[in-house]
């Protein structure tokens, strides 16, 4: 628990055999992997879906047979590799390779958050830069710190830190910082205006917001510090002794014996903060610094605020027993409450989330118990746009379905997360038939490919789906406009 900032990390030098060689990125898990749910014939693929679409399919050349350091965009439509050439390494992304460098810091490129922009590590002899949407960055160092470059939320701000002789500072946008004995959890706030860190000078840490260090403590906890939506306010856990606390707006809270990593959560409007902290043998939420009922256990990462930050939720351990906690309200005893938590529909009046109970799993919405499955695909419950429609991904012996609406579809060897057309009409996913994958518009396959990109098919908000899709080995970048009628 305690964060010791030891120096932060120095990436290893990811070179030729040094790195682990896989083959093919299924291998690399860069497909989306399989989530069970059987059995009917798809739809003959091209055969029009609920909407006319204009498929287009540009080529982003053919994937080397070895590839490593294999990273992609949050949303699935770019990706990049390294690959060796001759006794050098080379970044690869979108099929454009780079400059040719000695070595590339893992895990390779990092994307923004739009997918648009990217950086990675890279090494010339003893010497490391960052190189920067393809261009590397004038300044060299000892080394290129783990978890790092990181994007600011709009992509256009870049940080890094860096370790330059036995000390460790922070660049971000060029411009160099303040020397530490260590540095970690470098973060933007959400508008990109802010920057901090964790960071340690002899044995003392503390947190840094752009530029400037706060106070000593004998401990920072890790994930922290956070940032309110706005950027306006920042919190974070300390040890003083052994009791912990959370310093918010560089007050310090209440004391307690421990502070769950992960848990200190600003409300979306940012008035409101919440977090995980330990009294004795018991667990309880602090939120607006009022204690919430003491369990056994809090899932740290189970705390929910919904769109509105008007209410709050979060998952418990009473006895044997799972419950949610809506509002202050315990729901229903499970044996167990699905690792996603809760989910708020956008406007906040609904809630659903995932339980089982005797060996069978189910999803509840609005208090009320859906059919059984033998699973549900993690991370796959959605509302909606509106909040009307809610889909998943449930699984009956060794296939898996999407149910929308309460609706099953077709079931296959494999499917992937459903997404919602930005106007909530149109549902997408991937389907894997055997060996084949299939993409499906409002349950009619629409392509076939011998793979499909982790974290594709996405809608772009013009009702555009695209995804990256592999085809006899090489790479396609795949879009399906709506065609107005």
């Amino acid at each position: 628990m305690r964060e010791g900032c030891a120096g932060g990390p120095v990436r290893h030098v990811r070179k030729g055999g040094v790195m682990r060689t896989i083959r093919g990125l299924a291998l690399l898990g860069i497909l989306a992997p399989v989530a069970v749910c059987g059995g009917e014939s798809p739809q003959a693929v091209g055969h029009p879906a609920a909407a006319p679409y204009r498929v287009e399919e540009v080529s982003l050349g053919l994937i080397p047979s070895s590839v490593v350091g294999v990273t992609s965009s949050t949303d699935g439509c770019h990706v990049a590799y390294v690959v060796a050439n001759g006794d050098k390494v080379l970044v690869v992304i979108d099929g454009k390779a780079g400059t040719a460098y000695d070595g590339i810091a893992a895990p390779g490129a990092v994307f923004s958050p739009d997918g648009k922009r990217t950086a990675y590590g890279a090494r010339t002899g003893d010497k490391w830069c960052v190189v920067v949407d393809g261009q590397a960055r004038a300044a060299s160092y000892d080394g290129i710190l783990e978890r790092t470059p990181v994007f600011s939320a709009d992509g256009k701000r870049v940080a890094y830190g860096v370790q330059q002789g036995g000390e460790q500072l922070v660049v971000v946008d060029d411009q160099a910082g303040p020397v530490y004995d260590g540095i970690a959890g470098l973060v933007f706030s959400p508008d990109g205006a802010r920057v901090a860190h964790r960071a340690r000078k002899g044995d003392k840490r503390f947190v840094v917001v752009d530029g400037q260090a706060g106070s000593a403590y004998d401990g920072i906890l890790g994930e922290t510090p956070v940032f309110s939506t706005d950027g306006m306010r920042v919190a974070y856990g300390v040890a003083k002794g052994d009791q912990w606390c959370v310093v918010i707006d560089g007050k310090a809270g209440p004391e307690y014996g421990e502070i769950a990593e992960g848990s200190v959560l600003f409300s979306p409007d940012g008035k409101r903060v919440a977090y995980v902290a330990r009294k004795g043998e018991k667990g309880c939420v602090v939120l607006d610094g009022q204690e919430g009922a003491a369990y056994g256990y809090i899932g740290m990462g189970s705390l929910r605020f919904s769109p509105g930050g008007k209410r709050f939720a979060y998952t418990a351990v009473k006895g044997d027993k799972q419950c949610v906690v809506i509002d202050g309200q315990e729901g229903a005893a499970w044996d167990g409450i699905g690792e996603d938590g809760l989910l708020f529909s956008p406007d906040g009046k609904r809630t659903a989330y995932w339980a089982g109970k005797a060996g069978k799993d189910f999803v509840v919405i609005d208090g009320q118990v859906g059919p059984e499955y033998d699973g549900i695909g993690a991370g796959s419950l959605q509302f909606g746009p509106s909040g009307k429609r809610v889909a998943y991904v449930a699984r009956k012996g060794e296939k898996g379905c999407v149910v929308l609406d309460g609706q099953e579809g077709t079931a296959y060897d494999g499917i992937g997360n459903p997404v919602f057309s930005p106007d909530g009409k149109r549902l997408a996913y991937w389907a894997r038939k055997a060996s084949r994958f299939l993409v499906l518009i409002e349950g009619q396959a629409v392509s076939e490919y011998d793979g499909v990109l982790r974290g594709g098919p996405v809608f772009r908000p013009d009702g555009t789906l695209e995804y990256l899709a592999l085809k006899a080995g090489n790479l396609f970048r795949v879009k399906h406009v709506p065609v107005e009628k």
